[in-house]
């Protein structure tokens, strides 16, 4: 993404605080666009204009994904969060069924997905 010219920054559990404080800072004053994290920050990230979010795989813990989602569309804004998550056998992901059954919500997959269904 550097390399491409993406202002990108990570945050993982062993930063130290004054690190992470710095890279957090960063992204709420726009210098960073793109923050790459662990589930370090799935709860207690207060940034009003994150309006998009990537999972790149699903919190082991449930409870985890109502807060990562949660980032995006904060403040009555709306948000979207995009799961990367791929099942071979081209059914739904097990992943996602438990998600859904557990904030009894629907996870539809993206439109237009012809070689491959993500969730």
């Amino acid at each position: 993404m550097l390399e491409n010219g993406f202002t990108v920054s990570c945050i993982y559990g062993t930063m130290s605080q004054i690190e992470r404080d710095a890279i957090m800072e960063s992204f709420r004053k726009g210098k960073t666009r793109v923050l790459i994290s662990t589930d370090l920050i799935a709860r207690g990230i207060d940034v009003h204009s994150v309006s998009t979010i990537f999972n790149y795989d699903l919190p082991y813990n449930k409870y985890n994904y109502i807060h990562r989602i949660g980032r995006s569309g904060r403040y009555g804004r709306k948000g979207i969060a995009i799961n990367f998550v791929l099942e071979p056998s081209g059914n739904k992901p097990k992943g996602i069924i438990e998600l859904e059954n557990f904030y009894n919500c629907t996870i539809d997959p993206l439109p237009n997905c012809d070689s491959i269904t993500g969730y």
